[in-house]
């Protein structure tokens, strides 16, 4: 097969690095990265131009945006396999007042929320919420569309800020306030053809720039993959009463969900709460998951994309395993760029993957390029080693300023 993977982060990275291992695989990626471009062949152009080029059997879409932006009907109409939702459907992830209002009448669970057109009418409302209060942009925001404002002063800041442009830009002309959900978040993904879902193996991320869930809210700065997450039991539930009911009140409205669907969950004293819907995988949840898969990814996602994902299966290697983003100084805010890296090679001799997100190539050198830089992925016998091994090849790296947390999966070793 000639596969196509879109995107150009750690997540599609991680895509093509495991799509490579399928036999007869030959993986193009556009545009990738100079990790990428070591298991893929790095192409540039239009989409679907691109395929129809290198002539492509199937096609998979890493980030949100081309998604929202409809690539999926383009290729659709131009009666190519991909993986990944259509414009329409790609609404639960670029509106999350469409992804609430969806819940609602499907019956999901999910906390208390109210949609706002003003800033004022949101400030007017604060009074109807306990502190702290989740203030959302109801737009793409790159993974920092959400505060949690402890306070009525941060509150009216955070709202004034996303109405303003100043915080998110365009993604905060309209707000969502929501009750806060105390508990512990679960990344649950599951991949769809329209009306049969294949769940993934669990993983958890760690969006607080600090250790300890400190500081503001990033994209990921790691995540850990591990079946002890959730247990059988809560797995079937979620599919239950989260998962098939989305793909069953998306069929109704005649936008049927196709490629990944991503439930934010919190694990809350009183059941699961789904916090928000994302239309892809997460990154960096990616790097984990398909860590410890094992099998033909390629003919798993060949099925999705055909619509008979009912006759397959996923294969998963028990270990756990472990990812550690290393940050730019700056970041999240205004990112440093341009800083040598070195220790790569050195840490992945220790057994770990590398997998790049924010970095290029100047002279003869690999330099950073973006907030974060690398994936540092490993797997253990058991968490605690798939912990020491991650960190273990994070030592071998080095470039100015590298930021990460001491703390991923930190989380999971209560369960064992």
């Amino acid at each position: 097969m000639n596969l196509l993977v879109i995107g150009g982060g750690g997540r599609e990275h991680a895509l093509a690095w495991k799509l490579a291992q399928s036999t007869g695989a030959r993986v193009f990626v556009a545009p990738g990265n100079p990790g990428a471009s070591t298991v893929a062949t790095p192409v540039t152009g239009d989409y679907l131009e691109l395929a129809q080029k290198h002539a492509i059997d199937l096609t998979i879409v890493g980030p949100e945006m081309p998604l929202v932006a409809g690539v999926v009907d383009r290729f659709r109409l131009a009666g190519r396999k991909i993986v990944g939702p259509t414009q329409a459907a790609a609404a639960l992830e670029g509106s999350k007042i469409f992804a609430k209002d969806l819940m609602n009448d499907a019956g999901v669970p999910t906390a208390r929320y109210q949609a706002f057109d003003s800033a004022t009418a949101a400030i007017n409302a604060l009074p109807r919420f306990e502190l702290p209060v989740v203030i959302k942009a109801d737009g793409l925001a790159a993974g920092k569309g959400v505060v949690i404002a402890k306070s009525r002063p941060e509150a009216i800041q955070t709202i004034e800020a996303m109405f303003a442009g100043s915080l998110v830009g365009q993604a905060g002309q309209r707000v969502l306030l929501e009750d806060f959900c105390p508990g512990e978040e679960v990344s649950f993904i599951a991949l769809c053809d329209g009306e049969t879902a294949l769940p993934l193996a669990p993983t958890q991320d760690h969006k607080a720039i600090f250790d300890g869930d400190q500081g503001p809210n990033t994209g990921g700065m790691g995540a850990y993959c591990d079946d002890r997450i959730i247990d059988v039991e809560s797995r079937e539930l979620v599919l239950r009463t989260v998962i098939q009911p989305t793909l069953t009140a998306m069929a109704k409205r005649g936008t049927p969900f196709h490629g990944f669907l991503y439930a934010g969950l919190m694990m809350t004293a009183v059941g699961v709460r789904v916090l928000e819907f994302n239309v892809r995988l997460g990154d960096p949840e990616t790097q984990p998951i398909l860590h410890r898969l094992d099998g033909d990814f390629a003919e798993v996602l060949d099925a999705a994309a055909s619509g008979e994902l009912r006759r397959a299966k996923l294969i998963w290697k028990p270990a756990p395993s472990v990812c550690v983003v290393l940050c730019t100084r700056g970041y999240p805010g205004e990112a440093a760029t341009g800083d040598v890296i070195e220790g790569i090679a050195e840490a992945e001799a220790t057994g770990a993957v590398v997998f790049q997100a924010g970095t290029a190539r100047r002279d003869q050198n690999l330099v950073t390029s973006g907030g974060r830089v690398l994936g540092v992925t490993a797997s253990g016998a058991c968490l605690q080693s798939a912990i020491d091994n991650a960190y273990s090849a994070v030592r071998k790296i080095h470039f100015d300023g590298m930021q990460y947390r001491r703390d991923i999966g930190a989380k999971g070793l209560k369960r064992w």
